[in-house]
């Protein structure tokens, strides 16, 4: 990795799904992993946290520990429009409930896109806080997980939330 991709700021912290790694550019969150196979993006790059990471830690062990359900953060989601308008909707779904891919289609005026409308899921740079494990397939399955070790850390994700 070449320092011109190295984030601005950079924290792990531990969780039950394994560790995880915020990144951000100085004022927002631009990105948050689940590590998948004992790695993360930034393994090989030193920490270099801020006030932004070091809040975003700090919700974040609130959820775990079963006493947030919002989170409060500035972020910085880049994507297409399209991208932007499903992970606004991803925002707004509420702690312990889930919808479904087509239902996210339709709010996003493009009912017959589900599957356009998962890759965009699966795109969501900041998991957990913008929280794509809510949606599941139309039958209520879970269909996969593009963070951590995929549908066993959505699975849990869902059962911490009891959804």
């Amino acid at each position: 990795m070449s320092t011109r991709d190295a984030p601005v700021s950079l924290l792990r912290c531990d969780s039950p799904l394994g560790r995880i790694e915020l990144t951000g550019d100085g004022t927002t969150i631009t990105s948050l992993s689940i590590e998948r196979d004992g790695r993360l993006p930034h393994d090989g790059l030193p920490e270099a946290s801020d006030a932004v990471l070091e809040r975003a830690a700090a919700q974040l062990d609130e959820y775990f520990a079963g006493t947030r359900q919002a989170f409060d953060l500035p972020l910085s989601l880049c994507g297409t429009p399209f991208q932007q308008a499903v992970w606004e909707q991803l925002a707004a779904l509420p702690y312990g409930e889930t919808s479904s891919y087509a239902e996210l289609g339709a709010t996003v005026g493009r009912p017959r896109a589900a599957r356009a409308v998962g890759g965009a899921v699966g795109a969501n740079p900041i998991p957990i806080i913008v929280p794509c494990h809510r949606v599941l397939g139309a039958d209520g399955r879970i269909t996969g997980y593009s963070a951590g070790e995929g549908a066993p850390t959505k699975a849990w994700l869902l059962a911490h939330e009891a959804a």
